[in-house]
């Protein structure tokens, strides 16, 4: 069976993760299995992981290519915002680790036949859990203008988005926008690609910002993160890996807040909200990929590492 690419920052993923071999983790977006496999070496004894993901060909992909950790290891469809759900149905109050790697794995952009990637022709769907009824497809051809205005300006941080919208616009007037290509050549017509080398293509925005409305990435996120200080055993390891600027946001918010425990207002002369440091970060800038890694693996450009350790 072919696997994909190396995953990323895979040896600090690891690194940062795993501080009791023996102990319970997460891997709340498993995706091909990659970071599961190496994180699953790295466990001894009565070390056990637990592998979500939204999608059911990753829950199938990735449990075969986990089988050899046997019944150490659980392979559940499920959403990572619903960790405390899975948790309690399989008897367990805490974990010693959950990971969250937010980008797109290969299978999703490569073979999943679901209009992830503009260099494809494919139905314009792009849901991560097929089980879900909204779909690109709708979003594109349903919104009114000022919806779909707001939609790439909120979620794709596109500055052009008055004029892909117009595009999209006058070409649904007279036929559905039904695949990726159709909407990936519509958005380079009014977007001539840049020639500066390693830019991005033209529909790259649009494409992130339909993705995460269809699949309500954000909002997952924000319920994940209100939850998981609650799931975490002391000195476990939160390790996030971030891949645009929206959800590296909400992250690192988190994570300081978390760190600094007090929100009274600074000219409070004491603490009036009670409030203790529940994390700290294990470094406070983001770990990204070096040149070595990244030219193996483009994709790998844009991650960035953070890690809260449970205190």
């Amino acid at each position: 069976m072919e696997y994909p690419h190396q995953p990323v920052l895979v040896h600090e993923v690891v690194k940062f993760l795993v501080s009791v071999p023996e102990g319970i983790y997460v891997d709340g977006t498993v995706g091909s299995g990659g970071h599961s496999v190496a994180v699953g070496k790295s466990l001894h004894g009565k070390g056990r992981l637990i592998c979500l993901d939204r999608d059911p060909e990753a829950v199938r992909l990735s449990g075969k290519r986990l089988a050899f950790l046997g019944n150490n290891v659980c392979v559940k469809k499920a959403n990572y915002a619903d960790l405390d759900k899975v948790l309690k149905d399989i008897g367990l109050k805490e974990v010693d680790g959950v990971l969250l790697d937010l980008g797109m794995s290969s299978y999703q952009l490569e073979k999943s036949g679901r209009g992830f990637s503009f260099s494809r022709n494919e139905p314009l769907d792009m849901r991560m859990d097929p089980d879900e009824e909204l779909t690109a497809r709708d979003l594109v051809n349903n919104l009114s203008t000022r919806e779909l205005e707001r939609l790439l300006r909120d979620y794709g941080e596109e500055k052009k988005a008055r004029i892909i919208v117009r595009a999209i616009i006058a070409a649904r007037s007279e036929k559905p926008i039904d695949t990726s290509s159709q909407l990936a050549a519509l958005t380079k017509s009014v977007l001539p690609p840049s020639r500066r080398p390693g830019a991005l293509h033209p529909a790259t925005q649009t494409f992130q910002a339909l993705r995460i409305a269809v699949n309500k990435e954000l909002e997952n996120i924000q319920i994940f993160l209100k939850k998981v200080p609650l799931l975490m055993a002391k000195g476990g390891r939160l390790v996030v890996l971030s891949y645009h600027s929206l959800e590296g946001r909400l992250i690192k918010k988190a994570m300081i807040d978390w760190e600094r425990g007090c929100t009274c207002p600074p000219d409070f002369p004491v603490c009036a909200c009670g409030k203790a440091p529940s994390f700290r970060r294990v470094f406070k800038k983001g770990l990204k990929p070096g040149p070595v890694e990244i030219g193996k693996n483009p994709r790998a450009r844009s991650a960035i590492l953070r890690v809260a350790e449970r205190i």
